[in-house]
């Protein structure tokens, strides 16, 4: 593995897992809109599948939410963008120091990585050297056969480990000066 794991800030505008998608998929951080819209068409061509029961709220009525730019997704979108990019998502969780993987059960051959705090996604990459400009970032990795993408997991594992005992703090503090900046201050989950 050539390079170090890097954290791309996504901005805290309560789309910031569509938006870290968008990033580590296809290296742009504005496909928010886009992406609740692929959401919505999904959820609402298999109402069987994306029932009250799955959703928490009817599926006319949950295809108008998440495409309300003022709700957060999780689980149930990432596993939707799984698909539809056709790749893996792991998601490594800061508090639990888990990671959670979307699409592993179809077997796509490639696989992103975002970072999760508890309140807030973003994307985490391979740079090749500390500071250096983002359109050099790794983003994309391969599956392998044992269905690892080999060492960066580990390091990737580690790295999310370190940010444990940063995160909290230093979130609360850059949420409050978040909501000093621009007067945001819906800093909850939705479910």
């Amino acid at each position: 593995m050539e390079g170090i794991v890097t954290r791309r800030v996504i901005p805290s505008d309560n789309s910031c897992l569509f938006n870290a998608v968008g990033y580590v998929v296809d290296h742009d951080k504005t496909k928010a809109s886009e992406l609740r819209q692929v959401i919505a068409a999904t959820v609402a061509s298999d109402p069987e599948k994306y029932s009250e029961a799955f959703l928490g709220k009817p599926n006319e009525e949950y295809c108008a939410w998440i495409q309300d730019s003022e709700k957060w997704g999780g689980a149930i979108e990432l596993s939707i963008l799984a698909d539809y990019y056709g790749r893996e998502i792991a998601a490594y969780d800061i508090q639990t120091g888990r990671c959670d993987l979307y699409g592993q059960e179809k077997r796509y051959s490639e696989r992103v990585m975002l970072i999760y705090d508890g309140l807030h996604y973003d994307a985490l990459v391979i740079s090749p050297f500390e500071g250096a400009p983002e359109e050099f970032d790794q983003t994309i990795f391969e599956v392998r056969k044992d269905r690892t993408i080999g060492p960066i997991e580990g390091v990737a594992l580690n790295f999310v480990k370190e940010q444990q005992g940063v995160s909290p703090i230093f979130w609360f503090q850059e949420a409050g000066e978040h909501a000093q900046a621009t007067g945001h201050v819906n800093f909850q989950e939705y479910r």
